[in-house]
């Protein structure tokens, strides 16, 4: 997982997936399964929080179908081509609760901005637990909540990317994201102890804490 701090840190499989995306629009079907092996978890887990477990093989199989008829189109290095599938998925994702007569979960965001930065200590915290009991903590939240720290810290996007997937300001992508983590880390640290960040953060002490003013 990404981190989410006060800039996104660059994956450090960026440059390999965009390699592999570039062989891939020229034919090459190894690159392609370097593709689908690097993003499909993110994708899974994203739509997993969307749509629910039982439909989420399906709406993301779509997905892919889309992104391989589609990719020809793309252009743009590893990080956009993350943006680039995560809107797709999405897409997918709110067109399978439509035909469903679901409505997604939504909380009021727009015009709410938190001026922190959704802290990297909580990242952290999640890189600690497995894959699947992070994306359980996760889909719990409220869902602008969830998708922000997915996109933020599973896909790994940046703010401004983040946002363009979600239709809205970066400002309130943050503080989705911001609230997200900090819900999190009260659930990681579990019952009877004190809501905050792993390792204390506010008070900058304890394992995993963020350095002061970094919050």
């Amino acid at each position: 997982m990404a981190r989410t701090g006060g800039r996104r840190i660059p994956r450090a499989d960026d440059g390999p997936l965009g390699s592999a995306v570039a062989r891939a629009r020229a034919g090459d079907e190894a690159a392609f399964g370097v593709v689908y092996r690097a993003l499909h978890p993110m994708l899974l887990g994203y739509v997993r929080a969307l749509v629910g477990g039982d439909d989420a093989d399906d709406v993301t199989s779509d997905a892919w179908h889309d992104i391989v008829r589609d990719l020809h189109g793309f252009h743009g290095d590893g990080a956009a081509f993350r943006g680039w599938a995560a809107t797709i998925a999405r897409h997918r994702a709110l067109d399978h609760l439509r035909r469903a007569g679901s409505r997604p979960r939504t909380t009021a965001l727009e015009g709410a901005h938190v001026e922190q930065e959704a802290p990297d200590s909580a990242g952290v915290a999640l890189e600690n637990l497995s894959t699947a009991r992070a994306l359980d903590l996760i889909a719990a939240l409220p869902r602008d909540q969830a998708e922000a720290v997915l996109l933020r810290v599973v896909l790994g996007l940046s703010g401004p990317a983040a946002a363009e997937v979600l239709g809205k300001r970066p400002g309130a992508v943050r503080t989705a994201a911001y609230r997200g983590l900090r819900r999190l880390a009260e659930r990681i640290a579990g019952p009877g102890a004190e809501p905050g960040l792993p390792g204390d953060v506010r008070g900058g002490t304890g394992a995993g804490a963020a350095p002061a003013g970094e919050v």
